[in-house]
């Protein structure tokens, strides 16, 4: 488990600690889910076959996406390559066919980030899945966090090796809107969207850089599909997939806040620019809310009002993150200040559900590992 979610999820324990007292806490610590009768196990199976349905669906969803992005890298990089990656050359002489290339994998990228983020609570929170969600979206660059780093090394078409350079949605999308110099095409400032001003993202990628991480984009989704098919879910899985997530609002209200969609121009945050951090926020807890409902009437079982209360918090954290949304796509500018004042607020609602969420998992005899 990735070293932040495990201290959320540490901290959702301790609060369940002191507000139910430690014996219950203990008395779910010390059961195990093999322990359920087999009738029990076989009903459980049964109702979290749902959340590997959504998975399954929504990951072929974002294989087919991220196969696009590939071709679409790799038209670019040809183009780039018969220039002899001459950047400023190949703008002047075919900007329509530059244009159109950088256009395709942009319309790419924005087709599979939101597919990613609608299973990250999934992926992120089940310990067989959750070194994808470090490749994929979450890990950092070995340069910025040696002890959370991605675990592998870019291989360009060219030879150059980028020593773990962060997760592969970052690089591909730093990439993409010229965010980071060294994944931008050198000496070339393109008006791609022609209203003969400079913009945010007029920029060509580094097509080595592009290339060799959209294709590892590809096929480590791949290899997440052939892992998901392989997984066999269970309700200690699913609640611990939403207690790890749940309570993770503060880390993603962050980045927003440090994002181009808070701070503007002072932003010197690399990703998170293409789509605001809102919006994944809204498509994480609609993965969730996927998961809670194959676990709802387990929870339901040992205290219907508790089952139907922790559902309805859920949608009412997604409705106040869809709020900010819609008034931030209205035009609203939130402050750096706003944005942290939002963020508690989202954190406290989630902190609560994730405490009800361990008692419930404590009156189903289910451990939550750390």
């Amino acid at each position: 488990m990735h070293p932040l979610r495990r201290a959320l999820l540490c901290g959702a324990l301790l609060i369940v600690l002191s507000a139910c007292g430690a014996p219950a806490a203990r008395q779910g610590a010390a059961s195990s889910p093999s322990a359920s009768p087999p009738a029990a196990s076989a009903t459980a199976a049964t109702e979290v076959a749902a959340v590997k349905d959504y998975l399954q669906t929504t990951l072929a969803q974002l294989k087919s996406a991220t196969a696009e992005l590939a071709a679409a890298a790799e038209a670019y990089y040809q183009l780039a390559k018969a220039a002899g990656f001459d950047y400023a050359a190949l703008w002047q002489r075919q900007p329509d066919q530059v244009r159109a290339a950088v256009e395709r994998a942009r319309a790419a990228w924005k087709a599979a980030s939101p597919r990613y983020e609608q299973v990250e609570g999934i992926v992120a929170g089940v310990a067989a899945l959750a070194e994808y969600d470090v490749i994929l979206d979450a890990g950092a660059s070995g340069e910025e966090d040696p002890a959370n780093a991605v675990p592998f090394d870019l291989r360009l078409p060219d030879g150059r090796v980028l020593p773990k350079p962060g997760n592969l949605f970052g690089v591909t999308e730093s990439a993409l809107w010229g965010t980071f110099a060294d994944y931008r095409a050198p000496n070339v400032t393109p008006d791609l969207n022609g209203n003969g001003t400079t913009d945010f993202g007029d920029a060509l990628p580094e097509a080595n850089v592009l290339k060799a991480a959209a294709a590892e984009l590809d096929r480590y989704t791949g290899e997440l599909q052939q892992a998901a098919a392989a997984w066999q879910p269970n309700r200690e899985d699913a609640l611990t997939a939403l207690v790890v997530m749940v309570p993770t609002m503060s880390e993603y209200f962050e980045s927003w806040k440090n994002s181009r969609f808070v701070a503007g121009e002072q932003s010197t945050q690399r990703d998170f620019v293409a789509i605001s951090r809102l919006a994944d926020i809204q498509d994480i807890l609609s993965g969730l809310q996927v998961v809670y409902a194959a676990v709802k009437p387990a929870v339901a079982q040992v205290d219907a009002a508790q089952a139907e209360q922790i559902e309805r918090e859920l949608a009412d954290l997604k409705a106040f993150v869809a709020d900010v949304y819609r008034k931030e796509q209205g035009g609203q500018r939130f402050t750096p200040e706003e944005a942290d004042l939002l963020g508690a607020e989202a954190q406290n609602r989630a902190t609560a559900i994730t405490g009800k969420l361990v008692q419930a998992a404590a009156q189903l005899n289910i451990t939550i590992e750390e």
